[in-house]
């Protein structure tokens, strides 16, 4: 027996014992880790060690064994490994996981967008737990096929809204639901952030020689090296990524899906400045989605989303029109503006003796503690698992896609289609180069 099972049925047999349950006859798969006693430590599994992303993560599962880690530059793999000096190296995960996945509890995914599915998929298949960076994957498909494995494999998943766990998304969330401001009429979330830079050039540029290209390029069509595509800029073409609503939209739309309790849209309608490289994602973006009402009627629920130089148009009537990024709920009685720290009540005179309601979401754990802590007790559960945020991430995805497609879609989501626009289907299934099907 390997050395993972043999832990896995640890787990299982002290779940069943705690619970007084007798056992005969082995153990019934997939329910791994239940009840893991919180003193024991996970075996957990870095892919992506890089920038800003890599050091927070690492940083956040400190109190677990790091059994292995994983980056196509060896140079950075060095660094990391430095800081988890017993942690097993591999520049692709395909071979990490098969070589340990009978080893792994858990593993956290920070590679660029177009590689988050096909090594999450591979982990999961493997009956690995996913904690996996917005915006989870590159399109709808993936997303799909990743709720599908993680509720087949009865996983625990969490996907990197770390903004989720701060009180103050929580505070809001309390407000929006106590009708502070009223019925919900509109709602509209605003990000400064850019990509859309440097285009890559016809110039032959020498790869480092510590960097697996081919590995880099994953299931994207290859392309030669260029430099353009590193420090965060491969969110500027579409083969990569999804442009600045790729990068931020989950954290933002994050509070009215929580808030409302939104689900798929019914439409969605996008404009933005034609790119100066055709390769390029869009920028100055505004996505324009309609959800079902909240009440159940006819009436649709308007979201709309606006990156760049976009901003509501309205910001400066209640005095927000220097705020860079936020998240502004507009209802019947008033305004409610967030952003990842603050939130006010508008106008302000209207809300000056308002009592704000009973504090009724506990404080988090920590992002990463809940999902390291629903690993070890399955009676726990972690507030951005896939079933929640990937619909979150599915429809920031569906955004982009309607800009590339140039027209308003009418979405179906039973059926993961534009009932509209058949050119749709090649953004929401993206093909793969070979050898790197999911």
């Amino acid at each position: 027996m390997t050395t993972h099972m043999t832990r896995r049925d640890f787990f299982r047999r002290t779940a069943f014992t705690t619970l007084g349950i007798g056992i005969a006859g082995g153990f019934p798969a997939p329910v791994f880790c239940q009840n893991l006693n919180a003193s024991s430590k996970l075996n957990l599994a870095h892919v992506g060690v890089a920038g800003m992303q890599g050091a927070f993560h690492i940083g956040g599962t400190e109190t677990e064994n790091r059994v292995a880690i994983c980056d196509v530059d060896t140079s950075l793999l060095d660094k990391a490994a430095e800081i988890m000096p017993d942690a097993k190296k591999y520049q692709d995960f395909r071979v990490m996981f098969d070589e340990m996945g009978d080893k792994i509890d858990g593993v956290i995914i920070t590679t660029p967008d177009h590689t988050h599915a096909v090594a999450a998929v591979a982990a999961m298949k493997k009956g690995i737990n996913c904690y996996v960076e917005k915006p989870l994957a590159h399109d709808p498909y993936q997303i799909r096929l990743m709720q599908k494995l993680a509720k087949e494999k009865n996983l625990v998943t969490q996907m990197g809204t770390q903004i989720h766990a701060l009180d103050n998304y929580r505070r809001v969330v309390e407000l929006v639901q106590a009708g502070a401001v009223g019925r919900i009429k509109e709602v509209h979330v605003w990000v400064g952030v850019v990509w859309g830079g440097t285009p890559a050039t016809t110039d032959k540029v020498e790869c480092p020689a510590s960097l697996d290209w081919d590995l880099w390029i994953g299931p994207a069509p290859m392309r030669d090296y260029q430099p353009c595509y590193f420090k965060g800029n491969w969110r500027s073409f579409w083969d990569f990524g999804n442009g600045g609503m790729g990068d931020m939209a989950c954290h933002y739309m994050d509070l009215p899906f929580w808030a409302l309790g939104l689900r798929y849209p019914l439409t969605v309608e996008a404009s933005a400045p034609t790119p100066a490289d055709k390769d390029f994602a869009a920028k100055d973006l505004m996505v324009k989605y309609e959800f079902p009402a909240l009440d159940g009627s006819s009436d649709l629920l308007p979201l709309t989303w606006y990156d760049g130089s976009q901003r509501p148009a309205f910001l400066a009537d209640y005095g927000l029109e220097n705020k860079g990024s936020g998240v502004l709920f507009v209802g019947t009685d008033g305004v409610l503006y967030s952003n990842y720290t603050e939130h006010a009540l508008l106008p302000e005179d209207k809300f000056k003796d308002y009592k704000t309601p009973a504090q009724t979401i506990p404080p988090s754990v920590g992002h990463h503690a809940e999902w390291i802590e629903a690993i070890k007790d399955r009676s726990k559960k972690t507030l951005c698992n896939f079933d929640y945020s990937g619909t979150l991430a599915e429809t920031v995805l569906l955004g982009p896609i309607a800009y590339r497609c140039g027209q308003k879609l009418q979405y179906d989501a039973q059926n993961m289609a534009a009932s509209n626009c058949k050119e749709a289907e090649a953004f929401i299934h993206q093909g793969y180069r070979q050898g790197w099907e999911i």
